[in-house]
């Protein structure tokens, strides 16, 4: 009986936390849930400010599809996203690896640098990045988007400190077997960090996905290579606004980083907390 009433008095004390757990969920899902329903319905019943479904789900589908190239931005967005992580994959982790694992004063004053350049706010290095992109003819191009942001200090830096964990007697072993230093990296360090691959790989993809400034400077062609962003942002820009269509856009959008999101979701809360499988 004594136990009985010491869980019952621990279950009592854990009752606010579970309320107030309860409400912030409610709060944080919400919008999620406003989103989904505000597509079913028209423009005067979202600005009326109807919380449930409706039935226009169908004709905002075929408004959306007469008014825009959704497909089109959608297969753009998913190769701009693709491409970028990737590479930002390849090139952050072989450079987490290399800072990490193969010590040396001057690679620590070059991270250094690396870490103060997280500090310049990236419109600063638009207009440059733009002057390059223009000279190199790759203005309104997959490498145009990629280019700039496949090697970003976060992502080294995320690399590097997880890199800290991986046990250095596996490459000792590996050399006397006769492995050479890019076989090590490859056949042993990728698959004993995946689930930091996995964490990259979703912020990587997200970033990339929602990405909106940096499309919207570097594509200057208004008929090509528009991504899902733009053409939200493009639903909005005209005399009146189809609200039901918009979230209908903005639905589109949302799934796809949903989708990675659920599926990496146990590798990236293990790549976050600096696991290796």
């Amino acid at each position: 009986m004594t136990e009985r009433k010491k869980m019952s008095a621990i279950q009592r004390r854990l009752i606010p936390s579970y309320i107030f757990l309860i409400i912030f969920t409610i709060f944080s899902v919400f919008p999620l849930y406003w989103m989904i329903t505000a597509a079913t319905n028209t423009t005067v019943e979202v600005a009326q400010g109807k919380i449930w479904f409706g039935a226009n789900l169908i004709e905002n589908f075929k408004n959306l599809l007469n008014s825009t190239k959704l497909w089109g931005a959608m297969g753009n967005s998913f190769l701009f996203a693709a491409v970028q992580t990737v590479l930002t994959l390849f090139i952050c982790s072989l450079a987490g690896f290399g800072f990490e694992l193969y010590h040396d004063k001057w690679k620590d004053v070059l991270f250094g640098v690396l870490l103060m350049a997280m500090m310049i706010p990236g419109v600063a290095t638009m207009i440059p990045l733009f002057k390059m992109m223009s000279k190199m003819k790759l203005l309104s191009s997959v490498w145009g988007f990629v280019l700039p942001t496949i090697a970003t200090p976060f992502m080294i830096m995320m690399f590097r400190q997880n890199s800290r964990n991986f046990p250095t007697e596996v490459m000792d072993a590996a050399r006397i077997d006769g492995l050479g230093e890019m076989s090590i990296f490859f056949r042993i360090y990728m698959p004993m960090m995946k689930s930091t691959y996995a964490a990259a790989a979703v912020i990587t993809f997200m970033n990339s996905w929602n990405s909106y400034l940096w499309p919207r400077v570097v594509m200057t062609d208004p008929n090509s290579a528009k991504t899902m962003p733009i053409l939200i942002a493009n639903l909005t820009s005209g005399y009146t606004t189809d609200y039901g269509m918009l979230m209908l856009a903005v639905l589109f959008c949302s799934l796809p980083t949903v989708i990675v999101f659920f599926i990496l979701q146990k590798q990236f809360a293990q790549g976050i907390t600096g696991a290796i499988k």
